[in-house]
């Protein structure tokens, strides 16, 4: 895997590398990976969910409670639920969303696939993901998978982060680079 030993190097790469190896070992990849889809979402949509992932004032063992709990309404898997458990233990609930990225980054070079993250203004439609993700393609000669996040303050336009590459066509760097241009 290309991005492993960087992914390995910070904590919630080494939780998500964890949770990669069950997954994999225990055949069970695309339904961790599914839930762990469902656990973003919920995460975005629900901000009791936020809340309760990122308040240091929630006991472990309230938190394990409520984890479970939303495990099971989620419908997660097993081994989705038993993970968020752990994390609930350790305290590490608040390094999901890293966790969940990383797992994706680990799950796409093992299907043989690139991770693009892509940040927009506003939220893209499924046609232009599609003629994304083809562009992409074209340009690196692989399948890619793209991570999709919502910025306003870009205004307009695309970021998008492929491994070390960074395309940034968004009208708030142009404006930027045009206000430097004028200073002189």
């Amino acid at each position: 895997m290309e991005n492993s030993a960087g992914i390995q190097a910070s904590l919630s790469g080494r939780y998500a590398t964890a949770l990669f190896e069950l997954a994999r070992d225990s055949k069970a990849l695309s339904q961790v990976e599914a839930s762990l889809a469902t656990v973003a979402k919920a995460l975005a949509e629900s901000t009791d969910f936020k809340a309760l992932t990122a308040s240091p004032l929630v006991s472990r063992s309230d938190a394990t409670k409520a984890v479970a709990a939303v495990a099971k309404s989620l419908k997660l898997d097993a081994t989705t639920a038993n993970f968020l458990g752990v994390l609930a233990e350790n305290r590490r609930l608040g390094k999901l969303p890293a966790i969940i990225r990383s797992f994706r980054q680990l799950a796409a070079a093992h299907r043989g696939e690139t991770t693009a993250e892509v940040i927009s203004a506003h939220p893209l439609s499924a046609d232009q993901v599609d003629a994304l993700k083809q562009q992409l393609r074209t340009r690196v000669g692989r399948e890619v998978t793209v991570d999709l996040s919502v910025d306003p303050s870009l205004l307009g336009g695309l970021v998008v982060k492929i491994g070390s590459q960074m395309i940034d066509s968004s009208i708030k760097t142009r404006l930027n680079s045009l206000a430097h241009a004028m200073k002189g």
